[in-house]
């Protein structure tokens, strides 16, 4: 039987509920017997639980280090919002700073004269 790992776990227990799964009512876990009461799910085909990203570690049939393999094995996006943030904001001091000293020049050129 599945574990689920899901953003929103409240979201999915509730879809399977409105699907007719018996979803933290205290059913009978046959299989599932290590997930939490509130997100056990028994179907007339099977049992799930549903664990949200910060209860990664409670899983039983995924470790933790697993899901760690698998992501820093996922390539990297290179432009990320901070990566961005970041290169804007460098080239805006580079603006200021150049600003500044070529102000500074002038007035050092000024007063040779």
């Amino acid at each position: 039987m599945p574990e689920i790992i899901t953003k929103y776990p409240d979201i999915v227990l509730q879809i399977l509920r409105e699907s007719g799964a018996e979803c933290g009512t205290g059913a009978a876990q046959k299989i599932l017997t290590a997930c939490p009461p509130e997100r056990f799910c028994s179907l007339p085909t099977g049992e799930i639980c549903v664990y949200g990203l910060n209860e990664i570690p409670q899983m039983t049939q995924i470790s933790a280090g697993e899901i760690a393999q698998v992501v820093s094995a996922a390539p990297l996006p290179i432009f990320t919002s901070e990566a961005m943030l970041l290169a804007i904001a460098t080239f805006a001091i580079g603006v200021v700073l150049g600003i500044l000293l070529c102000k500074r020049r002038k007035i050092v050129r000024k007063g040779e004269r």
